[in-house]
């Protein structure tokens, strides 16, 4: 099967990429700078585009089993510095995940033999960062915030190719957890340093996947023609801010008692702070209801894996 990649050079991108290639899968990924894309397993092609059109590559998407829109600039930042959200970095992200949406749908209109599915990323930000201490799942109602607003956004960018006959399946994902990316690394920092503990209060939820669980459950939604919709890709069991802090200070061997003060990264990150500070106890209900596993549904195990593994 080919599957078309946007985004396959990011964080989940790249682990995507090499378990379908290692499964014999013929993969496109769509780069600014293809040239850049070095060590691409066997069986992988990387193809320019824009950012913001079907010129180039959309004749990719004729025939092709799967398409996976992951593509926009990350919330989090690259590094520790470059977190704030400044205007031009608001108005980067909302543009590159909508321009990239609109360009999917622009292809797949295109195509004669359209893909059978199209796997949408969004982020459980879409509930936004008030629900309490509820069980948030995919049923719940968006919220007015500005992650909110561009999980919104972005996920209608794509659903016009619901009217063309293509299954869609939408991925509310949560923190997910990697050595080679992401949040885990910046936030195991100070545990090495024994430095570690919670975030302000430490009573914000915490929705984070392994991210073998992350790669699985997309492969899995993929593959499942009753798979439609939303679904909260993030471990079945979350926890507080405070009890991730103490799954990593067991899982490396290091104390978690100093407290990181909320106003600290209020004045580090300003307003997205709120991505440390807050939090959603989201739940995968629709995951687990449709059969999926977890390898690692505890985060002490998924955290020691990571580091042994340095995956």
């Amino acid at each position: 099967m080919r599957v078309v990649i946007t985004g396959g050079t990011g964080l989940i991108g790249r682990a995507l990429v090499n378990s379908l290639a290692a499964d014999g899968h013929e993969v496109v990924i769509l780069s600014r700078s293809p040239g850049n894309a070095v060590r691409l397993p066997h069986g992988v092609e990387a193809v320019f585009w824009d950012g913001h059109s079907g010129a180039g590559w959309a004749d990719r998407v004729d025939g092709a089993g799967a398409v996976v829109n992951l593509a926009g600039e990350s919330i989090g930042g690259s590094g520790f510095f470059d977190v704030r959200w400044t205007p031009g970095r608001k108005k980067r992200i909302y543009e590159s995940r909508i321009q990239a949406g609109q360009a999917v749908v622009e292809a797949i209109k295109a195509a004669k033999n359209r893909p059978g599915v199209l796997v949408q990323a969004s982020a459980v930000g879409y509930y936004g960062t008030e629900t309490g201490d509820t069980d948030v799942t995919e049923s719940a109602d968006p919220a007015s915030d500005y992650l909110a607003e561009i999980c919104v956004a972005w996920e209608r960018s794509t659903a016009p190719v619901e009217k063309l006959g293509v299954r869609r399946v939408i991925l509310r994902t949560g923190v997910v957890l990697s050595t080679r990316g992401g949040a885990l690394p910046r936030q195991m920092l100070p545990f090495k340093f024994f430095a570690g503990g919670p975030v302000g209060s430490g009573r914000q939820w915490y929705p984070w996947i392994h991210i073998a669980d992350q790669v699985a459950a997309i492969r899995f939604l993929m593959a499942n023609e009753e798979a439609k919709g939303a679904f909260n890709l993030s471990a079945p069991n979350p926890l507080t801010n405070a009890e991730f802090g103490k799954a990593i200070g067991r899982a490396i061997g290091r104390p978690s008692f100093l407290p990181v003060p909320a106003a600290a990264f209020r004045l580090l990150f300003g307003e997205a702070s709120v991505i440390l500070l807050e939090g959603q106890k989201a739940v995968p209900r629709r995951l687990l209801d449709l059969g999926f596993q977890f390898q690692f549904p505890e985060a002490e195990a998924a955290i020691r894996d990571l580091v042994e593994t340095k995956r």
